[in-house]
């Protein structure tokens, strides 16, 4: 089946007709019109073919931004690694859950007392038979590792508790429920320490291995009794309850009879010990729902333990470590062992001691004639190995933890299936395999593990033949019913439903393990998801009093709505509250073509994943965890110019224009066919004004246009206003409960981007799987990676590099990231909307200080704000997004100009604030506070350390002295200091370039110079140490970076520019500190008129003061003028005149001509107004008119006259002599700038009264423009240059006293100094004389000081790596729980075609919904055809010439092709053939395609039955608040059977009214829809417009026609 026979067809093909039952089915959405074809059921406006002389067409280029070039092989590259996660992890916690096992069996074997073990007589003498007994000292060793294996992971319990209870915060608990989790974990302890010191010494170790099995009584006991009647399928999991149960109790009785038999009673304890364990497990299987009121109560306090699980803890793991050591003194003495030489034999126990080996005589013979009648016994001693106890509980330790960590690895990644709870329920069978081979191996030659294991030392083996005798006998067949009972018991771990990289909290009840019973501890500790399966309901909001405007498209919520699914009315919140909602908030100034292109591709490209997921909820049926609902806003600074027309109005200024430009085209990169947009609608709003676009998926890009003569400007206001609106006005204004706008605020969320930002969907999505798992996240951004060209764009490569890898990593793992950076970050609402962060973001700076921490770096601020008030923000390695960068070296100067005392500032204010911020924020720790300032005093005295370098450098390579290589470093960093403070930007750039380029000349030299030191040192100098270790840490990040890695080869031109960059550019900054503007993307402003006139009467001014200034003026003796007369005038030519007696001239010729002037005006208007009644279009060749508003801006807003009759010019003559009327505007109705053609011919709506008072409110309180003061201004600039002299002074005086001392001890080092032990150099000497060999050691002399930075430098370094690699784990394993890997769940051959639909809903709608070759485009066959006789150019350009313009949405592409397919028609090959609908990614069988059409087929019947009978729903697009973030590749995504008759109808469900309906898809005037027509609003003048903004409000969809 082919592209074309699937849906390819333009309407009317065979495929596209009605499928039988859909006859009378109308399936067109209500929320918007979308295509013009008569399948989208659109306007039919476009029936024009294109000229003949204009088909030729410019294709969309191939998608090739940054952000998906490294898409293209990262994705396989992951997919490979995964597969190994799922291999690797499954061996490591199968081979350490298996060693634990083992090793902890073979401990307790040692423990029976007077056990014997037949010994190796290879060393001895062959042929006869040895025996060894078990020392005291032996058991005692074995008894303390046990003791010690248990401990471990019990202080690691206390450990984490006290650090969270101290460092963190947690909640003390109620009595109750500190006495109900005391009994069960005592009940616990006694139990695993009976079991471990009585049962299993008695037991054979295969016998011990199985009964591991059996400790799931109370468990399962709990799991039954917790059984509710929501559960699905609960009677055949009730009888599964009892089956496993009646399993478990064979445990109690089966094998106490058998040892019974064998007279050890011993074994009788083994039904207290196996009950009393099992206790431990209790809180993971309680429920709430439980219908019996004592386990109810046991829910609850479980709910209760998630907020004071950690303080009961603290205390509870100190008491289990004290239970568990006195219960092991009780049972050793009860058992007979004795209790002193656990103490007294402590220390020798774990040296050699002796070991008893008894000869085996053999009795066959007569007895000897001797008093008793025995025979003689032969004893030999041998030492024991002292380590081998310590090595075992070594290898215990490592592997229980090992198994530990990478179960919670495995469960934290989403490969807990096959890497997690196979292995664990794996691990019984073949420790008991294992065992099984080593004793018989063991019993048929005692020698065989000579060498690897003491010959001494064994596990306690069963005796006879192992199916005969022990599987018989002692009916060792039972173990397969309690292996089986226990995998029911724990099968939740089989179908998780946790979140992406879950924290342990959520994976786990405890935090920690119990390393004795490794594997039931990690199955039965995995914390089952009792939370019900929560899909939306619907957002009912309260609209009395209120406009569709305020609340039509706030948040979407894919429902299926009927009378029954309502809530209750005491509910307080809403399920559907807690789906993720995300505005992307773009600031916008002075940006390129290609710059905005890059931000508006991956704004196209989110609104074709949100379309994508939507659609997939709303046809397909599916779940989706990662659904998130989006909206963009942008923000344009300083948008509006002066018009050409009037200097009263404005006009949208070139920025603008180019961003309309280019929305068609960055739509038709990403969808690669060419689409046009529907013309934006336009608002007119108090700030200036708004541009709303609805995207081909349904999401709205909302333009806010800001006049600066209306609304602050500059980046931080504008945020202050996206933040208010959305947050303030769209959020907190909601006619809701207070509850709910508190889930609403947790789960909404803040994209801030800068408008030249490169970003995929998955980097979003990665951030918000951050904010899910951590609630207390404020903020979270990812890897930025600068784009451009030129050496400039190559040195910030490996700086942003190295910025990432190792300091922001430091920073996120240590405490948390300072700067979240406004190019691409995401916030939370909640987080934004608290005490002293989004309130206190809108002060205007009053201080010196102010304008460098506000005004100069506002994402450090907003984000120091966030960690003062107790947030935690992130950084995401996974999540890229790439930025343009500047590429001059003055731009970058200009930047880092900003940067640098901003980031100086905010980090200051946090550090003198340390105290409050250590105390409010559990991320932030003292350790932090001393890292931060360690970096502190490393940027402050950077200058002096590089000048110091330098300074060295010059000694080593030059060979010249040391004060002579000061000087020469001294004078062009003074020189360079005194130009930065005293001449203008223009030459201290200048002479910055040059300095930089005279020293990346000089740094070859320090690099020559530095080698040459380095060899005559020693590579165990201390330079050569931090080299080795710098280079070395930046190597290894580069490595585990593999998609970065070329970022570390830029290194050089980084090494070339450490002088230019850390001196010149510190000291620029600092020296310019009082230089508040931007310094990027500065343009010319346009001037009016009037303001040019009075600059040219300023210059006239001036040039006539400075002639007046001279000798001339003094000769002429005062002003010279050319409105003087003379009653004598004598002249020579124009050599001389000479004028005596002079005065005024008379202005009646100036007079004259200004009537003159004005009467030509008035003739000018009167032909005007004559052309504008015969041609009101303007069709004839006269075009006089230069300044005319009809001609520049189309039709004008109001008829010339009322009817267009003609008027008597005769009348008009007294009114026209004055002026023609001047036609008055209102900014909120009919201002300028909405008639630009440029924008568009869109309709123009209006805001409603409350939101226009919400504007005016804001802006009179917050964002009221600043007033030019120039006495103000003066003030400002009078302090920031004081802040400039003080802080250049501080700055000075600082790196001069450290250079001072650095380099007079330099000069000193041979009289005080430190000697490195280290790189010794020694010298032989031999005297010839006396022929003595004299051997001195030279050591190294170091500076105190100069030791005391090499490891300062060191330590930041090596803190910083190790932490890279701690964070760069994280992200890998963010990575990999990210990436769905189906080889690893199914097959696809036995994959159902439901779940092939299910797993991949969300591909199948994207590329259903494609726009490309909709319409039979022949994009593809021309663009990517390379030979040129298959391209049919001529036949492609004539059916391009034919066929109708359409503007796309992406669900009625889907609905084109989902209700035409059809799965009958394949071609041959069967299963194999691949099919377009999914692409080459998701090849679809024949099957697949009868299961989409059957899904298809579902939601008619439905329809048709709904319409028949009453409905019932079950909404879509779920979102449970407890569990919201569920993997995608596990089992919790389903297709339901729900009804759908409010999808189809036209007034049903509860839709986007964001999108409006449009009244057209084309710029076409000649039709319109039927119903919108009744909506616009008649060209008349404003004034006979109802005013009232409440009325304005209720036409919602009032357009203006153009």
């Amino acid at each position: 089946m082919g592209a074309q026979e699937i849906y390819g067809k333009v309407s009317g093909g065979p495929l596209l007709g009605p499928r039988p039952g859909m006859e009378d089915v109308d399936f067109s959405d209500d929320d918007t019109t979308p295509l013009t074809e008569s399948i989208y059921n659109g306007s039919q406006r476009s029936n024009m073919e294109t000229k003949g002389w204009d088909v030729f067409r410019v294709l969309p280029p191939e998608q090739d931004s940054s952000s998906e070039n490294i898409q293209k092989w990262l994705g396989n590259a992951v997919k490979f690694l995964k597969v190994f996660a799922y291999m690797f992890t499954f061996v490591v916690v199968l081979v350490c859950g298996v060693v634990t096992k083992g090793t902890t069996l073979f401990m307790a074997s040692q423990l029976k007392p007077d056990r014997t073990i037949e010994y190796c007589n290879h060393e001895l003498e062959r042929g006869k038979n040895y025996a060894a007994k078990i020392s005291v000292q032996e058991r005692v060793a074995w008894t303390w590792c046990i003791f010690f294996a248990f401990l471990v992971p019990e202080l690691g319990t206390t450990f984490r508790s006290a650090r969270i209870c101290v460092f963190k915060s947690c909640r003390r608990s109620s009595f109750s429920d500190f006495l109900v989790v005391w009994v069960f974990e005592s009940m616990h302890i006694v139990g695993l320490s009976l079991l471990m010191f009585v049962v299993l010494p008695e037991l054979d170790v295969v016998k011990g291995a199985m009964l591991t099995n059996c400790l799931c009584f109370i468990p399962a006991v709990l799991g039954l009794a917790s059984r509710h009647h929501k559960e699905s399928k609960r009677f055949l999991k009730v009888i599964m309850d009892l089956v496993a149960i009646a399993g478990q109790c064979t445990g109690l009785f089966i094998w106490p009879i058998v040892e019974f038999q064998n007279n050890n009673f011993v074994a009788g304890t083994i039904p207290i010990a196996v009950f009393l364990t099992s206790a431990g497990w209790w809180e993971n299987y309680v429920d709430r729902r439980s219908p019996l009121a004592p386990v109810r109560q046991l829910g609850r306090i479980k709910d209760r333990l998630k907020r004071t699980r950690y303080f009961i803890y603290f205390f509870v793991s100190v008491w289990k470590i004290l239970l568990f050591f006195s219960s092991m003194l009780l049972f050793l003495n009860l058992n007979g062992a004795q209790i002193g030489p656990l103490f007294s034999e402590f220390k020798s126990s774990f040296v050699s001691h002796n070991i008893n080996i008894t000869r085996v005589l053999d009795r066959a013979g007569p007895l000897p004639d001797l008093p008793g009648g025995q025979k003689l016994e032969e004893i030999l001693q041998i030492l024991s190995v002292g380590s081998t106890p310590f090595y075992v509980l070594l290898i215990q330790i490592t592997s229980a933890y090992l198994a530990y960590i990478f179960g919670k690895f495995a469960c934290k990644i989403c490969i807990q299936g096959f890497s997690f709870a196979f292995p664990v329920n794996l691990t019984i069978p073949v420790v008991v395999s294992l065992l099984i081979s080593a004793c018989g191996l063991r019993n048929g030659d005692p020698c065989f593990f000579e060498g690897s294991i003491p010959d001494y030392l064994y596990w306690t083996c069963p005796n006879g033949d192992f199916l005969n005798d022990f599987v018989s006998n002692n009916h060792a067949w039972i173990w397969l019913i309690w292996l089986m009972s226990q995998t029911w018991v724990t099968i939740h771990i089989w179908s998780p439903q946790c979140e992406r990289l879950a924290s342990t909290e959520k994976l786990f009840v405890t935090p920690m393990y119990v390393s004795l019973l490794i594997d039931q501890s990690l199955c039965l500790n995995r914390m089952r998801d009792d939370e019900g399966e929560v899909k939306t309901e619907e957002l009912e909001l309260d609209r009395v009093g209120m406009d569709d405007n305020d609340i039509s498209h706030y948040y979407e919520i894919i429902s299926i709505n009927t009378e029954e699914s309502s809530q209750p009315t005491t509910t307080k919140t809403k399920t559907s509250d807690s789906i993720t909602r995300i505005y992307a908030c773009a600031t916008m100034w002075h940006e390129t073509k290609s710059e905005m292109m890059e931000m508006m591709k991956s704004l196209f490209r989110m609104d074709e994943d949100q379309s994508a997921r939507r659609v997939a909820q709303k046809y397909l049926k599916v779940v989706d965890p990662d659904y998130y609902e989006f909206e963009t806003h942008i923000y344009f600074d300083d948008a509006f110019e002066l018009s050409d027309v009037c200097d009263d109005w404005g006009q949208v200024n070139q920025f603008v224009r180019l961003f309309v430009n280019c929305v068609d085209e960055a739509g038709s990169c990403i969808h690669q066919t060419n689409i046009r947009l529907r013309p934006p609608k336009k608002v007119p709003t108090p700030y200036g004004g708004r541009l709303i676009y609805t995207l081909p998926g349904k999401t709205k890009m909302i333009i806010h246009l800001k006049d600066k003569s209306k609304i602050r400007h500059k980046k931080r206001w504008s945020q202050c206003m996206y933040m208010y609106y959305l947050l303030g006005h769209k959020l907190m204004e909601l006619p809701i409960s207070v509850d709910r706008k508190e889930i609403l605020a947790e789960n909404t969320y803040l994209l801030t981007l800068d408008g030249d930002i490169d970003f995929q969907p998955p980097a979003v999505t990665l951030l918000v799987d951050l904010m899910k798992k951590n609630k207390n996240l404020g903020a979270a951004c990812g890897r930025i990676h600068p784009v451009g060209s030129g050496p400039m764009v190559w040195y910030q490569l490996f700086e942003y590099a190295i910025g990432h890898w190792l300091q922001k990593a430091t920073e996120h793992m240590i405490g948390c990231v300072m700067c979240s950076p406004g190019c691409f970050s995401l916030f939370r609402a909640k987080a934004l909307m608290d005490d002293n962060v989004m309130r206190k973001y809108t002060t205007m700076s009053s201080l010196p200080r102010h304008y460098v921490q506000y005004d100069q770096g506002e994402d450090r601020w907003l984000c120091t704000l966030l960690l003062q008030r107790g947030y935690r923000v992130e950084y995401s390695a996974a999540s890229d997004a790439y930025t343009a960068c500047p590429e001059g070296f003055s731009e970058f100067f200009n930047q880092r100009r900003r940067w640098i005392p901003s980031t100086i500032a905010n980090i200051f204010d946090l550090l003198m604030d340390y105290k409050a911020t250590v105390k409010i924020n559990d991320n932030i720790s003292l350790p932090y506070i001393w890292y931060q300032s360690m970096l502190m005093i490393g940027t402050i005295i950077g200058p002096g350390t590089i000048f110091l370098m330098l300074t060295g450098a010059f000694v080593a390579a030059f060979k010249i002295g040391n004060w002579v290589a000061f000087q020469y470093n001294l004078i062009p960093i003074v020189v360079y200091t005194v130009v930065c403070l005293l001449c203008n930007a223009k030459w201290q750039l200048l002479l910055s370039q040059l300095l930089s380029t005279f020293y990346a000349l000089v740094m070859m030299a320090v690099i020559v110079g530095t080698a040459l030191q380095l060899g005559e040192d020693g590579l165990g100098s201390p330079s050569a140490i931090f080299l080795i270790t710098m280079t070395g840490s930046f190597f290894v990040a580069a490595c585990l970076h593999p998609q970065e890695f070329w970022c570390v080869v830029p290194g050089l031109i980084y090494l070339l520019c450490i002088p230019s960059m850390y001196l010149l550019l510190i000291i620029y900054s600092i020296t310019n500190l009082n230089v508040v503007s931007w310094g990027t993307r500065e343009v010319a402003v346009k001037k009016t008129k009037k303001e040019l006139e009075a600059e040219r009467k300023e210059a006239l001014a001036a040039v006539k003061s400075k002639k007046k200034a001279g000798i001339w003026g003094l000769i002429q003796g005062g002003e010279e003028s050319g409105d003087d007369e003379g009653g004598i005038d004598i002249s020579i030519g124009n050599i001389l005149r000479v004028m005596a007696f002079t005065h005024k001239k008379e202005s009646q010729d100036k007079e004259q001509l200004v009537r003159i002037a004005d009467s030509l005006d008035s003739l000018t208007k009167r032909l005007d107004h004559i052309e504008g009644v015969i041609d009101p279009h303007n069709t004839g060749p006269k075009q006089r008119r230069k300044s005319s508003r009809l001609s520049l801006r189309g039709e004008a807003m109001t008829a010339v006259s009322e009817g267009g009759e003609s008027v008597d010019m005769d009348t008009e003559e007294d009114a026209s002599h004055t002026t023609e009327p001047k036609e008055e505007r209102d900014d909120l109705i009919n201002p300028f700038w909405i008639e630009d053609r440029d924008l568009g011919r869109g309709e123009v709506d209006y805001l409603s009264g409350p939101e226009i008072q919400f504007w005016k409110d804001l802006i009179e309180k917050y964002l009221y423009p600043i007033d030019a003061d120039k006495a103000k201004q003066a003030e400002i600039a009078k302090g920031l240059k004081e802040l400039r002299d003080a802080t250049v002074f501080y700055f000075a005086m600082g790196n001069s006293i450290f250079i001072i001392i650095v380099f007079l001890l330099t000069l000193n080092k041979d009289k005080i100094y430190i000697q490195w032990p280290f790189g010794i150099k020694e010298n032989i000497t031999i005297n010839e004389d006396t022929l003595e060999v004299l051997i001195t050691k030279e050591y190294l002399h170091l500076e105190p000081i100069g030791i005391v930075l090499v490891f300062f430098f060191f330590g930041i370094v090596v803190i910083q790596f190790i932490a890279m690699l701690f964070h760069r784990f994280g992200t890998i394993s963010h990575i990999l729980a990210s990436t769905d890997l189906n080889c690893c769940t199914k097959k696809e051959d036995v994959l159902s075609d439901e779940a092939l639909i299910e797993k991949n809903a969300v591909e199948i709608v994207k590329q259903m919904q494609r726009l490309k070759n909709i319409d039979g485009d022949y994009d593809s066959d021309s663009a990517a055809s390379n030979r040129l006789a298959q391209r049919r150019t001529i036949q492609n350009l004539e059916r391009n010439r034919q066929k109708k313009r359409a503007i796309g949405t992406l669900d009625v592409a889907f609905k084109k092709r989902f209700f035409a397919l059809s799965g009958e028609d394949d071609a041959p090959g069967g299963q194999n053939d691949e099919t377009p609908i999914l692409g080459a990614k998701l090849p679809m069988r024949r099957e697949t395609l009868k299961a989409i059409e059957q899904a298809r087929d579902n939601l008619i019947s439905n329809l048709h039955s709904e319409r028949k009978g009453g409905s019932k729903m079950q909404t879509l697009g779920a979102s449970n608040p407890h569990n919201n973030n569920k993997d995608k590749h596990r089992g919790n995504t389903r297709i339901t059977g729900d009804t759908v008759e409010r999808v189809f109808t036209p007034n049903g469900g509860l839709d986007n009214q964001g999108f409006d309906a449009p009244s057209s898809n084309t710029d076409d005037e000649a039709s319109s829809t039927t119903r919108n027509s009744s909506n616009r609003l008649q060209h008349v003048p404003w004034k006979d417009r109802n005013a009232s903004s409440s009325d304005q409000g209720n036409t919602s969809s009032a357009t203006s026609k153009m």
